[in-house]
């Protein structure tokens, strides 16, 4: 089985670093595209693919095809590729708010589509990615895809009328992580703490408490109470919080990132 891959950005990379590592498919089994000379070099030098500038090749060459491009570009993907991609071909897509249906309109046919939503800790094996595959979509085949989206994290299916909530809830949340692990690491700046341990105490602060709430099962305001002593000092940043509409922030923002996505 060769897998070809349309676009060569960062999830791009992430995918075929998981694939190769994980020994799902070898070297000589992915081939990628990309109009970018640098990226399509850089693809080459570091994972030993093939690469080519013409997306068709591609599509000849390759029984998986995933689609890796940007919302903006891929109608005219789809547009270049209608003749080259038919019903025999598995096709992946982890393009935000391309829904299965306007695949199947703008191809003209009824594809075998496996719509997916990772997200850039993919890029160091941490990845979560939701999976929504057509009715064309055998058991086989799709075990076959979740087989390459699990090489670079967790991956589970979900209906796709939930896309947008994985859109919002983990295909864009590193962002909001992000922007809180920095925000934590100016608190600690401004108490005193040295700019580089601040963050590296936030980031480790969050990944262990993170950590905690997958691997104990526990719900995450019991781990919270854990945390928070009579009278303490965690109760009191955690009113703090709560007065500042911590949560609700959170909650709206998620909400305008998955209004955004249903108009992508």
């Amino acid at each position: 089985m060769k897998l070809g891959i349309i676009g060569a950005g960062n999830m791009a990379s992430a995918i075929i670093g998981g694939i190769i590592k994980k020994e799902i498919l070898g070297k000589n089994d992915i081939i990628c595209s990309s109009p970018v000379e640098s990226e399509r070099n850089k693809a080459k030098e570091s994972f030993g693919i093939a690469v080519t500038a013409d997306n068709k090749e591609v599509v000849e060459k390759a029984e998986i095809i995933l689609f890796a491009v940007k919302p903006q570009v891929i109608p005219a993907v789809a547009a270049e590729l209608k003749d080259q991609v038919d019903e025999n071909k598995l096709i992946i897509s982890i393009v935000a708010g391309k829904t299965i249906a306007w695949f199947n309109e703008a191809f003209g046919k009824k594809l075998k589509i496996v719509r997916t939503m990772p997200n850039t800790p993919a890029l160091v094996g941490e990845g979560m990615t939701g999976v929504s595959p057509s009715d064309e979509v055998t058991e086989e085949e799709l075990a076959e895809v979740m087989k390459i989206l699990s090489s670079f994290g967790e991956a589970e299916v979900v209906p796709e009328k939930i896309m947008e909530a994985v859109v919002s809830v983990s295909g864009s949340s590193p962002a909001y992580v992000f922007m809180m692990i920095e925000a934590m690491a100016d608190g600690a700046v401004r108490l005193g703490m040295p700019r580089n341990k601040a963050y590296k105490f936030a980031a480790q602060a969050v990944y262990g408490s993170a950590k905690m709430v997958l691997e104990t099962g526990k719900h995450p305001g019991e781990l919270k109470d854990m945390v928070c002593s009579p009278a303490g000092t965690t109760i009191e940043a955690v009113r703090v919080l709560e007065d500042k509409g911590f949560r609700s922030s959170l909650i709206e923002a998620m909400e305008a990132c998955a209004d955004i996505s249903r108009k992508l």
